[in-house]
C-alpha cells in the first residue's frame, strides 16, 4: 500500500458482503481501528488479518461505519480520482438521457461511485445534496469540479434531512455558487415543466419517474385516469399528451396544485378538462364513486426509519385497496414506493394483500423503477430505492 491511511479491521467472516461488491460496512462488523481517523476521513478495511480489502469513507458515528470508494488499495483519492468519477458520470448520462430532455440526475451516490453526493441537472442550473461526512469535507473540490466541467450558471444546495444528522451535520441550503433563477423551466421529452428547486419537494422535480410518464402515456389514450399524489401533475400532462379523455390530480398542496394548472396548460391542456383537485388521497378514494381505466399511485416515502415500516405498510396497503375497488374491470394500476426500508418483495406482499381484499386479481404487466441516469450497483439493492408495479386489475 502507497498510502498512510488509518485501517478499519472487520471481524472474522465480515469481509464477505464488501467482497461480493455491496459497497456498506456496518458498525457492528469493525473489530478495531488502527490510526485516529475523524468522520470522514479516508480509510482502509482489512481483514482480521490484516489483508486490505477497500479505500473508502470512514464515520464512526452513523450504523454505516464505511463506505468503498473503490477495491484496489493503491488507488490515490485525490482531485483526479474524483474528477473521473464525474466525468464517468457524465459520460453515461450522454448515452441514457433522451435527446432534447434538459433535466436529469447527473450523479447518483453509490450509483456512480460518490456516496453521499447527489446532483440533479435543470438546464443550465445545478442541485446538490451531500449527505455524508466525507463528501463534506470535499465539498469546495466537488463545487470547483462541476462548475469547471459543466460552466453552469448557477448551483443551488439541499443539504438537509435525517441522513446528515446522522453523520453527524447540519443542514445546508442555499445557493452555493453563482446565481439560482427564481423559476426554472424544463423540458422533458418534449414537454415543458415549472420547477422550484428552492421550496419543492426532492431537488424541484421527481426526476426518477421519467420512463413510468412514458409508459403511462402509452395507456392513456381513451382513458379515465386518476393521478393520486399528483405533486406538479407530471403524469397527468403526460397522460393528457398520450390522449386521456380525462385525468384528474389530487394532491394535497395547494401550491403544488397551481403548479399543475400552470403546466398543463404550458403544454396545451385544460384544467378544466384535466381537473386538479386539493384532497387527502386516502378520504378521496374512499368517498369517490367514479370508476377509471388507469389510476397511478405515488406517494411520498411512508417510512423515513425501520420503525416507521410497519405504519408504513398499513398506508401503502389502504391506498392500494382503494385504488384496486375504484378501477373498472381490466383497469390498470401503476403503484410506487420511494421508501428505502420498504424493499421490493415487502411492496410486491402489501399491494398483493389489498389487490385480494378487494375481491380482484393482479396480472404484472412491468415491475417497475428508476430511469436509467439513477443507475445502481447491483449488489446495493438498498440504492433502488423507488420501486413500482404496473398491474392489470380484474375480478
Amino acid at each position: 500500500m502507497k498510502h498512510k491511511y488509518s485501517r478499519i479491521f472487520l471481524k472474522p467472516g465480515r469481509e464477505v458482503s464488501l467482497l461480493r461488491g455491496h459497497p456498506w460496512i456496518f458498525s457492528g462488523a469493525v473489530a478495531r481501528v488502527e490510526g485516529q481517523p475523524e468522520p470522514g476521513d479516508i480509510a482502509v478495511a482489512v481483514t482480521h488479518e490484516g489483508v486490505p480489502l477497500a479505500v473508502g469513507f470512514y464515520n464512526p458515528r452513523p450504523d454505516i461505519a464505511f463506505r468503498q470508494l473503490t477495491m484496489d488499495p493503491d488507488e490515490s483519492i485525490d482531485a483526479h480520482f474524483w474528477q473521473r468519477r464525474i466525468q464517468a458520470a457524465m459520460d453515461l448520462r450522454k448515452k441514457v438521457v433522451p435527446e432534447g430532455t434538459t433535466a436529469y440526475r447527473l450523479i447518483n451516490a453509490e450509483g456512480d461511485g460518490i456516496p453521499g453526493l447527489i446532483v440533479d441537472r435543470y438546464n443550465d442550473y445545478l442541485v446538490i445534496s451531500i449527505t455524508t461526512a466525507g463528501v463534506e469535507r470535499l465539498r469546495q473540490t466537488f463545487l470547483h469540479i462541476l462548475s469547471d466541467e459543466l460552466k453552469p450558471e448557477g448551483i443551488y444546495e439541499r443539504s438537509d434531512g435525517r441522513s446528515r444528522k446522522l453523520e453527524g451535520l447540519e443542514d445546508r441550503i442555499g445557493c452555493a455558487q453563482g446565481i439560482m433563477a427564481e423559476a426554472l423551466e424544463m423540458n422533458e421529452n418534449g414537454l415543458l415543466f415549472k420547477v422550484d428547486v428552492v421550496a419543492g419537494q426532492k431537488t424541484g422535480f421527481f426526476l426518477d419517474q421519467r420512463p413510468n410518464r412514458e409508459r403511462v402515456e402509452k395507456l392513456s389514450r381513451g382513458a379515465a385516469v386518476l393521478n393520486c399524489f399528483s405533486y406538479t401533475g407530471a403524469f397527468s400532462v403526460y397522460s393528457a399528451r398520450g390522449g386521456a379523455l380525462r385525468a384528474i390530480s389530487v394532491e394535497a398542496s395547494e401550491s403544488a396544485n397551481d403548479a399543475a394548472r400552470c403546466n398543463l396548460q404550458r403544454n396545451g391542456f385544460s384544467p378544466d378538462q384535466h381537473p386538479v383537485i386539493r384532497a387527502d388521497v386516502f378520504a378521496y378514494l374512499r368517498e369517490t364513486e367514479e370508476l377509471f381505466d388507469l389510476i397511478i399511485l405515488d406517494p411520498p416515502a411512508f417510512a423515513k426509519s425501520r420503525k416507521d415500516v410497519a405504519r408504513s405498510a398499513r398506508g401503502y396497503k389502504d391506498i392500494n385497496l382503494q385504488a384496486a375497488r375504484r378501477l373498472k374491470e381490466g383497469g390498470i394500476l401503476a403503484t410506487f414506493s420511494c421508501s428505502n426500508y420498504v424493499d421490493e418483495l415487502l411492496f410486491q406482499k402489501i399491494v398483493l394483500g389489498a389487490v385480494c381484499d378487494a375481491g380482484k386479481m393482479a396480472r404484472v404487466l412491468e415491475i417497475l423503477g428508476p430511469g436509467a441516469d439513477h443507475p445502481t450497483n447491483l449488489a446495493h439493492p438498498e440504492g433502488r430505492y423507488l420501486k413500482g408495479l404496473l398491474l392489470y386489475i380484474s375480478c
